[in-house]
């Protein structure tokens, strides 16, 4: 083994199909009909999911539960987006606040939360501007289109945006191209020209970075789908030089290891550089839609009026609860005890693999793991979820831990134990 660390059915509500004053009933209320593999859904979804058996109905602190009853510790956070944990009494006040404020007018009008929630963005990190948006896929699409606009100022043929290998950026046209998923990709060829993948090596990188073509480098600091790897604060850095020389922009995706997962608010912090440009988006409103873009004068003194937009990005009720969230992730306090706990965590998961003999390698930082283990992963994340353990996979072989950064020591190790009698 090796370690690599810095490296459940609900009966329908009563009054459901009531008919409402004004609107016409539909001839077929919504049925809940039991679908795939046992699990419980409308028969309206389109089946795009692979549920787990069973309807998550609540939680409380990082704990979910099922219709049923049965109690699950929470080490997916709903794939890293509730970072506050389930009821957390400063989060469900911001939102009650904000509900009693405007809801959405576009962007066609100025509010205050999303104005204000820039600035707090800014001045936390290297960034001078910032665009909001909905998703994480929508943040790189748009760093692509950004990166490529300031790129046409520097050459004109300047347009290619390279990903390394690993990666996971999206599932839209163009953040599928950077996404190192064959099986994703496939069955929607042609994807977006202009976008490879790259090994992940500098010899590689430096032929791939043609500073005559290339507008941008996009990484993930931590590759989260991609196996849970963090790569290495050397390679990093050469890149970031490499990057400044051939004037090519470097985006960091930190839609799933950024605020606060690492230890650190931005993960880059860790590698001692600064991206040009950088994306966020699962924890940033507390499980409300919402992504980001950070980016500095020097690309965004190039976009102009009209060269992108939205119609629900930055509005005043998904940006006053963002508000909320980031100032919570901020706090050194909690921010310490993701870095010593998660340190903790990495070293027990170590012990765990030599004891079971179970598990090929850890890796991972903060509250962000990845243990290969001997088989199948879904197998594991299947036994664990019997026994009362949510977790996730990234990859075949790769059970992937991201419990919410509110997760004590002592309900760490009540996972570990879990996780230990299942493997």
């Amino acid at each position: 083994m090796t370690a690599h660390a810095p490296d459940l059915t609900l009966e329908p509500s009563p009054g459901r199909n009531a008919p409402i004053p004004g609107v016409t009933s539909p001839e077929k209320p919504l049925a809940v009909v039991p679908a795939v593999d046992g699990v419980t859904t409308s028969d309206a979804v389109l089946y795009t999911y692979k549920r787990a058996p069973g309807e998550m109905v609540r939680g409380e602190g990082v704990y979910l539960f099922d219709t049923e009853g049965k109690r699950y510790l929470d080490f997916v956070s709903g794939i890293a987006v509730n970072a506050l944990g389930y009821a957390d009494p400063g989060l469900v006040a911001a939102l009650h606040a904000a509900a009693d404020g405007l809801v959405h007018v576009s962007n066609l009008y100025e509010t205050s939360p999303a104005p204000r929630l820039a600035a707090a963005l800014v001045e936390r990190s290297f960034a001078d501007k910032v665009f909001f948006c909905n998703s994480g896929a929508e943040a790189n699409e748009g760093a692509f289109k950004f990166a490529r606009r300031w790129a046409r100022t520097v050459g004109e043929v300047k347009h290619e945006i390279v990903a390394l290998r690993g990666a996971f950026h999206g599932r839209l046209f163009a953040t599928l191209a950077a996404t190192d998923r064959p099986g994703y990709r496939l069955p929607f060829r042609p994807l977006a020209a202009g976008i490879s993948i790259s090994e992940r090596n500098l010899e590689d990188l430096a032929a791939a970075l043609d500073g005559e073509t290339v507008a941008a480098l996009i990484l993930e600091p931590v590759q989260g789908e991609g196996g849970v790897r963090v790569l290495d604060g050397g390679f990093v850095r050469e890149l970031r030089a490499l990057t400044k020389e051939r004037r090519i922009a470097l985006i960091f995706d930190e839609i799933q290891c950024g605020l606060g997962r690492t230890g650190t608010l931005f993960a880059y912090e860790r590698f001692g550089v600064e991206p040009d440009i950088l994306t966020l988006a699962k924890p940033i409103a507390g499980g409300l839609p919402m992504g980001a873009i950070l980016l500095t004068n020097e690309i965004a003194q190039t976009i102009k009026a009209g060269d992108h937009g939205t119609t629900f990005g930055g509005g005043p009720f998904v940006s006053s609860v963002a508000l909320h969230v980031v100032q919570r992730l901020s706090d050194p306090s909690l921010l310490a005890a993701v870095r010593e706990n998660g340190a903790w965590f990495g070293r027990q998961l170590e012990e765990i693999g030599r004891r079971t003999g179970r598990v090929r390698a850890v890796r991972g930082v903060g509250y962000m793991w990845g243990i290969d283990i001997m088989g199948t992963a879904s197998h594991v994340v299947d036994a664990a979820r019997e026994a009362g353990l949510l977790t996730c996979t990234a990859g075949d072989c790769t059970v992937r831990l991201l419990p919410p950064l509110v997760t004590t020591r002592e309900e760490l190790a009540l996972g570990l134990d879990i996780l230990e009698q299942v493997l």
